[in-house]
């Protein structure tokens, strides 16, 4: 490809053309295969409380804060190799290390042992996300890529469906070590087919006007500072990260809420309710790209911030009424409505943070983006549910969880706020740029 890239450039773009449906679906299986290792703690937290003798605060370390630090800031020096080498190199050496790692936490016999192979496991997807958005964006034109983004997402749905299901159901019949290994090891395979068939897209390839200006390579620090002077773009990383740590905090601890506060077994939650969550969070992420991408062909880009805004304010109440009723079947029923609505956000999002960065650092601002929401969404977010429920615990007993995912997601009008606004300052430049 080096070869084709050097004495036939316009061969190389044919090909990577061609191929970038291939190129996408794989990146979209490396991304289901990335959540589905970090999912799988969710339906296991129950059975590892139990077996390693842990409190919330703990699992919540491990959900979270723990993967989180390792998995946000390793994006940065790796997004920064990937803006200067091989992209598909990256994700499949990335997604090695990660499967092993998931399949070495079910050996852990203690804290310790399975937060060092968490933290393994952050490690290695690191270097999956900055690389792919590049790909991605250099893939697909503006008016395509909020569509894009949103079939790579649902790596995000899917990986998270099928790691309750499987983790659940494997661990109900030979326990939660065979079910971490059982995941694991696939990936090994996936990143084989990676490495072999995935291409690398020469970099502006579908923003031809923008990539015909050749400037130095920016450092870190100009990557950063960049971000920030885009005022559009500090909003909509404030908004996707408050979504993110509210996602997080119910994929994080959603299984042992319906296990805990509403009586529904392991088991039913991974054979009854984790696939419609995966169906119903798929069409949410693939319905907001398109729609996103269909709005701005006719109202401009900026439209899109505010299709976030419209169907994630949908969302609140019925995530509210999953929480905060009793009865089993109407709140899982508003689950699986809240979902319809969930995911809406993340094409969308990552779409205009990547149209709006410098063609030389797409994976940068992919990396800066992700160590925020990662950091903060990832981090935070299941980490503070678990400190929420031990510190609740004394008043509200096995309803502590309850309570303490109530709080979180009261936050959703303070991410709606920046989604608005994201949406007026990208309404402002175009008409400038007019």
């Amino acid at each position: 490809m080096a070869v084709a890239y050097q004495s036939h450039p316009e061969i190389a773009d044919a090909l990577a053309m061609k191929r970038r449906g291939l190129t996408l679906a794989l990146l979209t299986f490396t991304y289901f295969f990335s959540y589905m290792d970090r999912q799988i703690l969710a339906i296991l937290l129950e059975r590892i409380k139990a077996d390693l003798v842990l409190t919330d605060t703990q699992l919540g370390l491990l959900s979270g804060l723990v993967f989180a630090i390792f998995y946000a800031t390793l994006g940065i020096p790796v997004a920064r190799l990937a803006d200067r080498t091989s992209r598909r190199n990256i994700i499949a050496a990335s997604l090695t290390i990660w499967s092993a790692m998931t399949a070495l936490c079910g050996l852990a016999q203690n804290f310790t042992q399975l937060m060092l192979f968490r933290i393994g496991v952050g490690i290695g997807e690191a270097g999956s996300s900055p690389p792919s958005h590049s790909i991605i964006a250099d893939l697909y034109p503006p008016e395509k890529r909020a569509s894009a983004m949103a079939v790579y997402s649902l790596g995000v749905v899917l990986g998270s469906g099928f790691g309750t299901l499987i983790g659940g159901v494997v661990a109900h019949s030979y326990g939660w070590r065979i079910a971490m290994m059982t995941v694991g090891l696939p990936g090994v395979a996936l990143a084989i087919l990676v490495r072999l068939f995935m291409v690398e897209p020469r970099r502006g390839l579908s923003d031809a006007a923008r990539a015909t200006a050749v400037t130095p390579m920016p450092s870190v620090a100009q990557g950063f500072a960049s971000m920030w002077a885009s005022a559009p773009a500090r909003h909509l990383v404030i908004g996707v990260t408050l979504m993110s740590m509210i996602g997080y905090a119910l994929t994080g601890w959603g299984p042992s809420y319906m296990q805990r506060s509403l009586g529904v077994s392991m088991l039913d939650v991974s054979r009854y309710i984790a696939l419609p969550g995966a169906f119903f969070g798929a069409i949410s992420a693939l319905a907001g790209g398109k729609i996103a991408d269909v709005m701005a062909k006719r109202h401009g880009l900026h439209v899109q911030s505010w299709v976030v805004l419209v169907m994630k304010g949908l969302s609140l109440p019925f995530a509210l009424a999953f929480y905060l009723i009793d009865v089993p079947f109407v709140a899982i029923g508003g689950y699986f409505v809240y979902l319809l609505f969930a995911n809406s956000y993340l094409g969308p999002s990552f779409a205009l943070i990547q149209h709006l960065a410098p063609l030389q650092i797409r994976a940068m601002w992919a990396a800066i983006t992700l160590l925020v929401i990662n950091l903060v969404g990832l981090g935070l977010g299941p980490t503070l549910v678990g400190w929420l429920s031990d510190l609740l615990k004394p008043g509200f007993g096995e309803d502590s969880l309850r309570y303490a995912l109530v709080i979180i997601v009261l936050m959703t009008p303070w991410a709606l706020f920046h989604y608005w606004r994201a949406g007026v300052l990208l309404k402002r430049d175009e008409e400038l740029a007019r």
